[in-house]
């Protein structure tokens, strides 16, 4: 429907021209059509130019406040906001923003009166809203209160015991907020990285900072990094940590919107509702870098990477979290296809923050999508150096060194590396695969070659990569019928893949249906990418194929004739 209704908007103003694009409707239809792009930039200036000629249209206000929201522009949706609700227009978005409105004026006053039904966003936003507000309007007994009411809600008793713990804490009353951490009443946001280091500053506030180590050491093991390190250090110097996680009412109602973003993430609700949510949060606590680093990979997830990268260039160079949006950074530029000053993001990471594996195994990734394959395997060696020995997922750096160390014809290495992951995480399907895949590829090792990918399929059995796999070690067995039934069940799950629909012409061939072969051969070429960087596709071979057949091919190349594969199997 949204690609129809997009299509349409581009149609209608093709046709309109330059003039209606100026016109009312012209706006409002470039205005729809970016904003099914997700481009929220530009739907914001086509509404705001179709507003100025219809300015009492509720259906335009709405659309531009959405717009200003979704941008994180506020202030400039909260005029819309009012005018919305004064229409009798039923907005949660535009409740939302007049929520963040009267925050501003320090209104707490105001929002603890609102209706829940009439004024407010949703019965359960709405009454942790409410009871932050009675904490700004000073009125904490009645907080309190508000607070145990809301607890009663079915499925809401951990996250408002979370929020009635750090509104304790932001009295001062940290002993009566520990007991909620103590009594398990905070269920699971107790468990989240924002829940523990509250916990943690709690305990510190008590002067109990051995307990503070303790929590980190049970919920985080032994990962480390910046701002994790830093704690450790604090705490072990004895020194009191501040409250930072609510210091103000203000910062409270920002972690009720926080809060019902990440719910909202975990749950994979909608990308936009879920960005409002992130959007008002950030903007009540601008110093919310969690917030920050949620709206920029739901911009990421909604393909908007020009404004993720916006985003991550926000977080300060001295915050813990530097490290983090400077590597979400990197990856939206890879994804707009700008690696180059990806790896530049990523080289200048390893000189600031050269001790965290995590930055050279990402600067590996990013060095062998480039074809660069020497780098990440010195990239690789750096990340394994620096990873905790004890650590199982060091599986997936041994794998990853071992496909650069494979493109870069090293296979003795290659697979001594896959070898070794296979020893942390023996029935990991895509090291079998790989090494599996890798053999056949050889021509050694067969039996053992089968062996792993039958157990790759078995634990990734809907993997068209997989099964591709399987249909050729039974291919290079000479086991050509078998062959046939795998690779068409590959073609099902990978459709438009050009080295699978090309292995499927190769088995065909060998079954005599020739006919057949060609039109997957054909198939085959269609799908390459000339101007991507897989060259495991070899376009001149397929088509020598099609020209010749497979035999000739095989002949040329010196290769044996498929009835003597066949036999010596």
């Amino acid at each position: 429907m949204q690609k129809l209704l997009q299509t349409v908007c581009v149609m209608a103003l093709g046709l309109a021209g330059a003039a209606q694009a100026n016109s009312l409707a012209g706006s409002y239809l470039a205005g729809r059509s970016a904003a099914v792009q997700h481009d929220y930039a530009t739907a914001a200036d086509y509404y705001s130019a179709a507003l100025a000629r219809d300015p009492g249209n509720v259906e335009l206000m709405e659309s531009a406040a959405l717009a200003r929201l979704a941008m994180g522009r506020v202030q400039q949706a909260l005029p819309l906001a009012r005018q919305i609700v004064a229409a009798g227009q039923t907005s949660q978005s535009a409740r939302m923003v007049i929520t963040a409105g009267l925050v501003d004026e320090g209104n707490y006053a105001r929002l603890a009166e609102r209706e829940v039904l009439d004024e407010g966003i949703s019965p359960w936003v709405d009454g942790l809203v409410r009871a932050w507000s009675l904490i700004g309007d000073d009125r904490p007994e009645e907080a309190l209160a508000a607070f145990d009411a809301i607890s009663q809600d079915s499925g809401m008793q951990g996250i408002v015991a979370y929020h009635k713990a750090l509104a304790l804490a932001t009295l001062g009353r940290y002993d009566a907020a520990e007991a909620l951490f103590e009594s398990g009443e905070v269920g699971g946001a107790a468990r989240t990285r924002r829940g523990v280091i509250a916990h943690v500053e709690i305990l510190s506030q008590l002067g109990r900072n051995d307990a503070g180590l303790r929590e980190i050491t049970d919920n985080f093991g032994t990962s480390s990094d910046p701002e994790l390190d830093a704690l450790k250090l604090s705490l072990e110097a004895g020194e009191t940590l501040p409250f930072t996680h609510a210091p103000t009412a203000r910062a409270g109602l920002a972690e009720v919107f926080y809060t019902f973003a990440a719910l909202l993430r975990a749950e994979q609700a909608s990308e936009y509702y879920t960005l409002l949510y992130a959007r008002i949060a950030r903007h009540l606590r601008p110093d919310h870098v969690d917030a920050l680093l949620l709206a920029a990979d739901l911009l990421e997830t909604l393909e908007q990477y020009e404004l993720a990268i916006a985003e991550y260039r926000a977080v300060d160079a001295d915050d813990p979290a530097f490290h983090v949006a400077e590597l979400g950074r990197a990856a939206a530029l890879r994804r707009l296809d700008r690696s180059d000053q990806a790896i530049e993001v990523l080289e200048q990471l390893t000189r600031t923050h050269g001790d965290l594996a995590v930055v050279h195994s990402t600067l590996g990734d990013t060095l062998r999508g480039q074809d660069k394959f020497a780098q990440a395997v010195a990239a690789y060696d750096t990340a394994l150096s620096l990873s905790d020995p004890e650590d199982d997922r060091r599986w997936f750096l041994y794998f990853s060194r071992g496909i650069a160390k494979s493109r870069s014809d090293d296979t003795v290495a290659a697979e001594e590396d896959f070898r070794a992951a296979l020893a942390i995480n023996p029935d990991q399907p895509q090291v079998l695969n790989y090494l599996g895949y890798s053999l056949v590829e050889e021509q050694r090792k067969l039996d053992e070659a089968l062996d792993m990918i039958e157990r790759a399929v078995a634990a990734s059995p809907d993997s068209g990569y997989i099964v591709d796999s399987l249909g050729w070690v039974y291919y290079r067995l000479g086991r050509y019928d078998e062959a046939v039934v795998q690779m068409e069940r590959a073609v099902e799950l990978e459709a438009v893949d050009p080295v699978v629909n090309d292995h499927l012409g190769d088995v065909y061939w060998a079954v005599g249906r020739e006919r057949e072969a060609m039109f997957q051969w054909q198939r085959a070429l269609s799908f390459i990418d000339f101007g991507g960087t897989d060259t495991e596709a070899e376009p001149e071979r397929i088509r020598r194929k099609i020209e010749v057949g497979l035999d000739k091919v095989l002949e040329e190349e010196g290769a044996p004739p498929l009835q003597q594969v066949a036999n010596d199997g």
